[in-house]
């Protein structure tokens, strides 16, 4: 069992799964709102047809699943980080610097004392990330 991140957007999950896999090199998986049976969609007028139902995005061995919310009551991410790890620094820097772009960093990438490197920020797109580099222990 492996437990996966499911993000609600209140619109714009399209953007930041297409985001996401272009920083971690993958494609991602999108299911938009038009792909549901007629019955169901018709159970919820007003959801624009392009809207994302589900989507999924590898990053390393894990997934990150995402939806548009359509009642749009989803509220700010709060209390909740991805927590990612990296092999290496290089690695660490350019995923670091992709999701930074246009987002609030929260704490600098930086050493401390667990990890060679670690940085909190906020991406364009609302979500909290920590990211890290790989310490060597296997943890």
């Amino acid at each position: 069992m492996q437990p996966i991140p499911y993000l609600f957007f209140t619109d714009g999950c399209r953007a930041a799964v297409e985001h996401y896999g272009q920083v971690f090199g993958t494609t991602p998986e999108i299911m938009p709102f038009s792909a549901m049976p007629e019955a169901e969609r018709a159970a919820m007028p007003g959801v624009p047809p392009d809207a994302v139902m589900h989507a999924a995005v590898q990053v390393g061995d894990g997934w990150i699943y995402a939806s548009d919310d359509p009642s749009g009551t989803t509220s700010a991410m709060a209390g909740c980080n991805v927590a990612v790890t990296l092999p290496d620094g290089d690695e660490t820097r350019r995923v670091w610097d992709a999701l930074a772009e246009g987002g609030e960093v929260g704490v600098d990438l930086q050493p401390m004392f667990w990890t060679p490197l670690f940085g909190t920020l906020t991406d364009r797109h609302g979500v909290r990330w920590m990211i890290m580099q790989d310490d060597g222990s296997g943890r």
